[in-house]
């Protein structure tokens, strides 16, 4: 079968090749010809017949012969770039030089009755050339238009945003797609000078506050959003406008580094995220230099989660010795474990999966002892917070001992630097999780004060697409038709990619000299509701219309805002204008460790409203709202 599907290809080549060689032939047969004919009036046909019989077969031949080796027969003229149309040009040059070479030396008298004049030679090889551009060209142009107005094949209406240099590689990368999806029907751009023009055949007919009149004017199905140098503000406000319009939105991914090469085309047009409507640029913390985990053990806690995958992802591409990558649960370490493998960037790096958690101090201890890291990244946390508000003698055990255990075998194997993944919910905390996230940090600044590993924390704020985050949560409720739930229509946070987080983290590690809470400079909060309906409009529906949305009312240990950084802490900047850092407190290793051991023992005995009593006792701005425990 293979094989049958092979012949028919090459068949179906030659046939194509004869085709073309059959059409020119015609054409350049046509061209010399035709140049006789003009000086029919001057010339004597039965004398110039011996001439021209001769002269023709060597003109065809010569042409034919050059144009083959030229490749003239193996190029898809219906993709034809600009060099295509140069090495026609190049071949006609050189077929005539080689015809008035041969035809000089050897076709004059005696041989024949007269010589060929020099107005046959101009004229016949200026008119082959132009011919053979001239069919292959009305082919090209047949091809696009014929696809452009051929019904039934899914084209969608489009509109493109931004006439400049990218736009005009979009439209060209689109119309020389063999699989068309787009049909562009006009541009729109904030440059006045080119309202009114057009990029071949599409005019540009307005500026970006003319979309939803165009859009309705056209039927426009499609906006792709092709402008270089745009900040996220600029991407926010553009798409704030289309997602009114109720049309698919796109953008050309790396706008900046758009490349107008057909091939890639469709690979680089991609949806517009729910992160182009946060109005944040991504920070750049300059990964590039770091080259502290070059050839270092490393290993990272919490490995399956949704950072400590990511973390993994990152880490593997400044080429460690070796990655351990611990988690319990064993689908999400089994998915980045096998992601690694087959991954590019792990080259020459010792990948390690190991099944354990955090609060299985013995079992942590052989880890530290088999493997001896250099560093350690700890991700491993609960962090749900409504589960945890139902079950804090959970959160005690996982996030406070878990991380207790970590560091005090990172101390014990002389590990060169500890980064914990904290959170802003540990400033001011109002709920189990954001308490246990603070005395971590207690537990990382007690542990900066008295070994010679440095240990930091970095906190940050809500991180998109993340298990358990807004985001997936709004997604699949609109996908079953709504209602979205939205706890409180007042409700801000802030937000950051999960790539912009780990960032974050291990940059820590290399700016680190112990103690530290690093802080990012997170831009603006979002507000939720804000966020929920832009998702509606940007899934293609009309929120309250036909997804509605509904207010449930805060959540046990919810706030309407995030802060942080406690006032107490003070800030000071980093050579990363947006990177910060908050002072270590004064906090009393003593103290902190015998109370941990109160409360060690009351979340090991279950004890419930006794461990969240002792917790408000650890961190005093955490009030548990309830005089007493939830249920179980």
């Amino acid at each position: 079968m293979k094989f049958n599907f092979l012949s028919k290809a090459i068949i179906k080549s030659r046939h194509r090749k004869f085709l073309l060689m059959l059409v020119d032939f015609v054409v350049i047969s046509s061209a010399y010809m035709l140049s006789w004919l003009i000086l029919v009036r001057r010339v004597s046909l039965m004398e110039a017949a011996p001439t021209i019989f001769l002269s023709s077969l060597c003109f065809i031949a010569l042409f034919l012969i050059v144009f083959y080796l030229f490749g003239m027969y193996e190029s898809l003229w219906r993709y034809a770039e600009a060099h295509e149309f140069m090495r026609c040009m190049l071949a006609t040059i050189i077929a005539a030089s080689l015809f008035l070479t041969f035809t000089w030396v050897w076709l004059q008298p005696p041989y024949v009755p007269m010589r060929i004049p020099w107005t046959v030679y101009a004229l016949s090889s200026l008119l082959a050339g132009m011919g053979s551009l001239f069919v292959r060209m009305a082919y090209r142009a047949f091809r696009i238009s014929y696809t452009g107005s051929h019904k039934g094949l899914g084209i969608k209406k489009t509109m493109i945003v931004g006439a400049g240099k990218t736009g005009a590689a979009v439209l060209h990368n689109i119309s020389n797609e063999p699989q068309k999806q787009y049909d562009v029907i006009c541009f729109v751009d904030n440059n006045r000078q080119k309202i009114g023009r057009r990029i071949n055949r599409v005019k540009v007919e307005g500026n970006i506050e003319d979309i939803p009149k165009l859009v309705k004017k056209h039927g426009i199905q499609v906006i792709i959003i092709a402008i270089t140098n745009i900040s996220s503000e600029d991407v926010k406000n553009i798409t704030n406008i289309c997602i009114k319009t109720r049309c698919q939105l796109k953008k050309v991914s790396g706008i900046s580094e758009f490349e107008p090469n057909v091939s890639s085309a469709i690979n680089q047009i991609q949806d517009v995220s729910i992160e182009d409507l946060l109005g944040r640029d991504v920070v750049d913390v300059g990964l590039d230099t770091l080259k502290y985990l070059s050839d270092m053990v490393v290993m990272v806690t919490g490995a399956g989660g949704s950072i400590g995958s990511e973390l993994c992802r990152q880490i593997v591409r400044h080429k460690p010795k070796r990655l351990v990558m611990v988690d319990i649960g064993e689908n999400g370490l089994y998915d980045i474990q096998q992601e690694l493998l087959f991954s590019t960037a792990n080259d020459k790096v010792s990948l390690h999966a190991e099944i354990a958690s955090v609060r299985d101090k013995a079992k942590v201890e052989v880890l530290f002892e088999r493997y001896k890291p250099d560093v350690v990244f700890h991700a491993a946390a609960h962090k749900h917070v409504p589960l945890m508000e139902s079950a804090p003698e959970e959160a005690v055990k996982n996030n406070i001992f878990g991380t207790l255990n970590v560091s005090g075998f990172a101390d014990k194997y002389g590990v060169k630097r500890f980064v914990m993944v904290s959170s802003d919910k540990a400033v001011n905390p109002t709920n189990v999780m954001g308490a246990t996230k603070r005395v971590c940090e207690m537990i990382i600044q007690c542990m900066a004060q008295t070994s010679e590993t440095k240990f930091v924390a970095v906190r940050f704020g809500n991180v998109l697409g993340s298990s358990g985050s807004v985001i997936p949560l709004f997604k699949s409720q609109i996908a079953q038709g709504g209602p979205v739930t939205v706890t409180h229509p007042d409700v801000i946070r802030y937000f950051m990619t999960i790539s912009e987080a780990v960032n974050l983290v291990i940059t820590a590690g290399e700016i680190a000299e112990g103690g530290e809470i690093f802080i990012l400079d997170m831009g603006q909060p979002v507000k939720i509701l804000d966020l929920a309906e832009n998702l509606i409009r940007l899934s293609g529906f009309e929120p309250y219309d036909e997804i509605d949305i509904d207010f449930i009312g805060l959540r046990p240990g919810d706030k309407l805002y995030e802060e942080l950084l406690m006032d107490e802490e003070g800030i000071r900047k980093t050579l990363n204008k947006k990177i910060f850092v908050g002072a270590p407190l004064n906090v009393s290793p003593q103290e902190l460790f015998s109370n941990l051991d109160k409360i060690g023992a009351m979340a090991q005995g279950n004890e419930v409203m006794e461990t969240v009593t002792m917790l408000h006792n650890l961190v005093p701005d955490y009030d548990p709202g309830f005089e007493h425990p939830p249920l179980h």
